[in-house]
């Protein structure tokens, strides 16, 4: 019986937000399977001993300091990766934030950072590509959504309508396009950093309660290898990802 074949080897995938959890299992995930993986993110230290850690595995990795809210900071990631490799055939755009608070907290400052990170993020993500995927005539986006694209939770509004709006741009491009596939990743309830930064107290204790049954990051990172791994005329368009024994 003949091996299957390996869609992901030596392709050149982007990811953002690279530098722990969801990011950094995709990233060791990929690598494993012969891409190559080029890692931004703004903890430059963690991302240098990511990349050290793929490398003497036998893998294939480079990074950069990205800051996604920064267009022009994305848009030099992606350059360098095509530079480097002579190509880019997918982008994740995983960077997010998770400050989670009641609406009447009035944290806006926290609703400017989400809006920043989980939309402009994305945007500035799929900017930066487009033109090379134009260029090369294939290219594939793949975005973090979250289960909070499609049920919203009290302390979530402002978090759950960002993951609504990558999940609207996600299907927007996809409709767009003819040659550069999108998919969303919807994960639910996964133990990562995301919410660390939560001031909230109540809110921070109900994330723990939610986090009593959760995913690892491999199993998200899985959902993304399995979209990449299609052949060129397969479209898988979203992937929604909870554990199985939980609501969220």
């Amino acid at each position: 019986m003949s091996n299957p074949i390996n869609h992901v080897e030596n392709k050149t995938i982007i990811i953002t937000g690279a530098s722990s959890g969801i990011g950094e299992a995709t990233a060791k995930l990929l690598a494993q399977r012969g891409a190559k993986v080029v890692l931004g993110a703004r903890r430059t230290e963690r991302l240098d001993q990511i990349a050290t850690e793929i490398e003497a595995t036998g893998g294939t990795a480079m990074a950069r300091a990205a800051d996604v809210t920064d267009g022009e900071s994305v848009e030099a990631l992606a350059y360098h990766a095509q530079n480097m490799f002579g190509r880019v055939d997918a982008i994740f755009n995983n960077a997010g934030v998770m400050p989670l608070a009641p609406m009447s907290e009035l944290k806006t400052d926290e609703w400017d950072n989400m809006i920043n990170v989980n939309i402009r993020g994305v945007l500035n993500g799929i900017a930066a590509v487009l033109p090379i995927f134009k260029e090369q005539g294939s290219g594939h986006v793949i975005n973090t959504a979250s289960i909070g694209a499609h049920v919203v939770v009290p302390s979530g509004a402002v978090y759950c309508a960002t993951k609504y709006a990558v999940w609207a741009i996600s299907e927007g491009l996809r409709q767009e396009s003819d040659n550069v596939r999108v998919t969303t990743i919807s994960p639910g309830v996964v133990e990562t950093e995301l919410g660390h930064d939560i001031t909230d107290k109540t809110s921070k204790e109900l994330l723990t309660q939610f986090r009593q049954i959760a995913l690892s990051p491999d199993a998200i990172a899985r959902a993304v290898l399995y979209a990449l791994d299609q052949p060129a005329d397969v479209d898988v368009n979203e992937v929604i990802v909870r554990p199985t024994a939980s609501t969220f």
